[in-house]
C-alpha cells in the first residue's frame, strides 16, 4: 500500500466500496449492546468486532476502511492477531477516531464545540505506529430556528478546530475525514438543513484553504440535505439527492478525491436508498460513498446478540448491508434486492 496521501484517499472512495465505522465509543456501544441484551464488556466489544473484520466477503469486496476506538486499535482477536492485522488482511485501510466528543460551547445554549486537539501530534504519532493511516473528527451542528442554533460562532469554532486537526494528520502521513455532521435530529425543514450545512461547509473549506491542507488528501464526511425528523416532513430519495449534490456543487472543491456520507440517523434501507438516488444523478467530480456506523451494524448485531452460534448469521447481515450500499455507490441499488437477504 501506497504511503502518499493522495493514494490511501483514494483508495478509501475505490468504486464500489465504503467505509465501515466502527468506533463507537465505550458508552455509545454499551446502549447498542443494552438492545441485544449483551454485556458490553473488553471481550464482547472484541469478539464483536472481531465477527466483523472477520466476514471475508464483506470486507474483501465492499469495505475500503474501518474507523476504529483507541480501545480497539489496541486489541488482539482471540487467537492472538491484533485487530488492525485482520483488518488489512481483507485489503482495507484501519483507521481511528481522534476526537474526544461534542461538549456544550460556553455561552451558546444549544451550541457545541468538539474537542480534542491537546496532545493531538503525540497521538497521532502513536496511531500511526498501531497502523492507522487515516483518522475521523467529528463536528456537530445542530438546528433549533427557535433558539438560533447554531450560531455563527460555533461554525467558525468548529471549522477552525477540524482544519487544525486535518493539518496534524497530515504532518503524521495519516489522510484526515473532516465530519461536518449537521444533525437531523431537528424540527427543521429541508431547505434549512440546505442553508446551514451551505454556510459549514463554506466556512470549512476556507478554514482548511487556510490552514494549507492538502485537499487531495483529504476526504469529506458529510449529512446528506434532509429534513429534521420532527419537522413531520418525508423528503424523497430523489429530492434529497438533488439538494445535496447542488449544495456540492456550490461549496467542495474539484480537488477533493471523495465524500463518504454519515447516514444520521437514517434507518438501514433509507440510508441506501438515498445514497444510491445521489450516484444515479450521474456522475460528479468527486467519488461519492458511505462511512456508515448504524446502517451497516444495526443488522449484525441484532443477528448476533452475543452468541457464539450466531457469528455466521451475524457475518451473512453485515455482508447484505454491506453490498446493499456497495451497489447505491454505483447507483444500481433496488428496493426489492432488500427481500434478499
Amino acid at each position: 500500500m501506497s504511503e502518499r496521501l493522495e493514494d490511501i484517499a483514494a483508495a478509501m472512495v475505490a468504486s464500489g466500496k465504503g467505509i465501515l465505522a466502527a468506533d463507537e465509543s465505550s458508552g455509545t456501544i454499551k446502549k447498542r449492546f443494552d438492545v441485544i441484551g449483551v454485556e458490553s464488556t473488553a471481550d464482547s466489544r472484541r469478539d464483536y468486532r472481531e465477527l466483523l473484520f472477520r466476514s471475508t466477503n464483506a470486507m474483501k469486496n465492499y469495505i475500503s476502511g474501518v474507523i476504529l476506538y483507541d480501545e480497539t486499535i489496541r486489541q488482539k482477536a482471540a487467537d492472538g492477531t491484533p485487530l488492525v492485522d485482520l483488518i488489512k488482511a481483507t485489503g482495507a485501510i484501519p483507521g481511528i477516531k481522534v476526537d474526544a466528543g461534542a461538549k456544550p460551547l460556553i455561552g451558546f445554549p444549544g451550541d457545541t464545540i468538539t474537542e480534542g486537539l491537546d496532545g493531538l501530534r503525540e497521538r497521532l504519532a502513536d496511531y500511526y505506529k498501531l497502523g492507522a493511516r487515516f483518522a475521523k473528527w467529528r463536528a456537530v451542528i445542530d438546528i433549533d430556528t427557535t433558539k438560533n442554533v447554531p450560531s455563527r460562532y460555533t461554525i467558525d469554532a468548529n471549522t477552525q478546530a477540524l482544519a487544525r486537526y486535518a493539518a496534524l494528520c497530515q504532518e503524521a502521513g495519516i489522510v484526515p475525514i473532516v465530519e461536518p455532521e449537521v444533525l437531523m435530529d431537528g424540527a427543521h425543514d429541508i431547505d434549512t438543513c440546505y442553508d446551514v450545512t451551505r454556510a459549514t461547509l463554506v466556512k470549512l473549506y476556507d478554514a482548511l484553504y487556510d490552514a494549507r491542507v492538502k485537499l487531495e488528501g483529504s476526504i469529506l464526511k458529510p449529512n446528506m440535505v434532509i429534513a429534521g425528523k420532527k419537522s413531520g416532513s418525508k423528503n424523497s430519495p430523489e429530492e434529497i439527492a438533488e439538494k445535496t449534490l447542488r449544495l456540492f456543487r456550490e461549496t467542495v472543491p474539484v480537488a477533493v478525491p471523495g465524500i463518504a456520507f454519515l447516514s444520521g440517523g437514517q434507518s438501514d434501507e433509507e440510508a441506501t436508498a438515498n445514497l444510491n438516488a445521489i450516484n444515479a444523478a450521474g456522475a460528479q467530480p468527486w467519488k461519492l460513498t458511505f462511512s456508515y456506523g448504524r446502517a451497516l451494524q444495526a443488522a449484525p448485531q441484532k443477528a448476533w446478540s452475543g452468541k457464539a452460534e450466531n457469528v455466521a448469521a451475524a457475518q451473512a447481515a453485515f455482508a447484505h448491508r454491506a453490498h446493499m450500499n456497495s451497489l447505491a455507490t454505483l447507483g444500481k441499488w433496488q428496493g426489492a434486492l432488500e427481500k434478499a437477504a
